[in-house]
């Protein structure tokens, strides 16, 4: 697994990485772990629950792409990227189904995912969204603020 800086005027700690991974299942506890050390290793002024629901998140969003792209997109692209303020995470595919949040069906065992993103996401402060690429593909991201919002 190989990851790429895009660099420029910014915070030490800002910068936009992206790798690729195989659409298989040792690939969503690889990303998640690859999240959190690069994290760790460019000492972003993160707090720990936000850190946790970008865990979380990751996960989620490879495993859609794992269970859900892999016969059309054998290859994902995880990217993340940190500003001064927030950060954001996003998994790529080239399979050209956009997926839609499900509603909470208490009989299902799975099928949440995006649901339990944009909760994380709303809950946090941020902002999620689905998108189509120059390739047919679809990217899906998650931007948090660094820091979780004041409760009121």
């Amino acid at each position: 697994m190989t990851i790429e800086r895009e660099s420029g005027d910014q915070l030490p700690y800002e910068g936009v990485w992206r790798f690729t991974a195989p659409a298989v299942d040792a690939s969503v506890p690889q990303a998640r772990h690859a999240v959190r050390d690069l994290l760790l290793r460019q000492g972003v002024p993160v707090a720990d629950d936000v850190v946790q629901g970008l865990l979380l998140i990751v996960s989620e969003l490879v495993t859609n792409a794992v269970r859900h792209a892999a016969l059309l997109s054998p290859m994902l692209a995880v990217e993340v990227a940190v500003g001064a303020e927030w950060v954001r995470v996003a998994v790529e595919d080239n399979h050209p189904y956009r997926p839609t949040a499900l509603e909470t069906d208490h009989g299902r065992t799975g099928g949440r995912g995006l649901l339990l993103v944009r909760e994380i996401t709303r809950e946090a402060g941020g902002a999620c969204d689905v998108e189509h690429t120059t390739t047919g593909g679809k990217v899906i991201w998650a931007a948090l603020p660094l820091k979780p919002p004041a409760l009121p």
